[in-house]
């Protein structure tokens, strides 16, 4: 089988043992408020890239040159001039089988992340690098025209009638409630109303105090209707 990775229209001239290409996971998992889980499925994040290579200093017959043979200087300097420029290229990778014949590409636009060289006496005069990569997607900001019409409240015409007698304001029947350790909103109604399903009555009632159904903290004063 053979491999040739490219960066930009740059050939690597000798195709690394390994790459690992990892798909980013932007799921999340939640509790709800009968202890169950769910899972909401989003768009995968960016893929990460990693990679080694070796740049030879002598031509050997396995690499592969597109021109002419070329050191591990020239390929450093590739690799720091795509770091300098801050901008995006693309990484190719063709594979094929010993007849020829294409398997599959791999072509996706990405940054360079950071590379690391190391010079060891196990490959004499060659120089390894380390390579990390990742997915650059294309964004730019959006001009939104937003058109402000003035408001102009309608004319009311009030008739007032007076009454001596006030009425007495008839009074919500209920009890206030403070909130325990461990408790939860499905809890609650299944203990006042013996059905826990009837915590959406509570928290109708306090939504003043109650941002979010599943979560409740203990010492919280909460109105339970009749």
């Amino acid at each position: 089988m053979a491999y040739y990775f490219y960066l930009g229209n740059v050939l690597l001239p000798v195709p690394p043992k390994k790459l690992d290409m990892k798909i980013d996971n932007k799921n999340k998992t939640y509790d709800l408020i009968n202890n169950s889980q769910i899972n909401i499925l989003k768009s995968p994040g960016l893929t990460s890239i990693e990679f080694e290579i070796l740049l030879p200093n002598s031509k050997y017959p396995f690499a592969m040159y597109k021109d002419s043979f070329q050191n591990a200087k020239y390929y450093l300097k590739i690799l720091e001039q795509l770091k300098i420029n801050k901008s995006a290229f693309q990484f190719i990778v063709v594979r094929k089988f010993p007849n020829g014949k294409d398997i599959y590409s791999t072509n996706i636009k990405v940054s360079l992340e950071d590379y690391t060289i190391t010079d060891t006496t196990d490959e004499g005069f060659d120089n390894k690098v380390k390579i990390k990569l990742k997915q650059y997607r294309e964004y730019s900001t959006k001009t939104m025209q937003i058109t402000i019409k003035q408001y102009k409240p309608p004319v009311v015409t009030r008739t007032v009638t007076t009454n001596n007698t006030a009425a007495a304001a008839p009074q919500p029947s209920g009890q206030n409630y403070t909130v325990k350790r461990g408790d939860c909103l499905w809890n609650i109604a299944k203990k006042f109303y013996g059905n826990g399903s009837k915590y959406t009555t509570i928290y109708n009632a306090n939504r003043d105090k109650i941002k979010n159904p599943n979560l409740i903290y203990p010492n919280q004063v909460l109105w339970i209707p009749a």
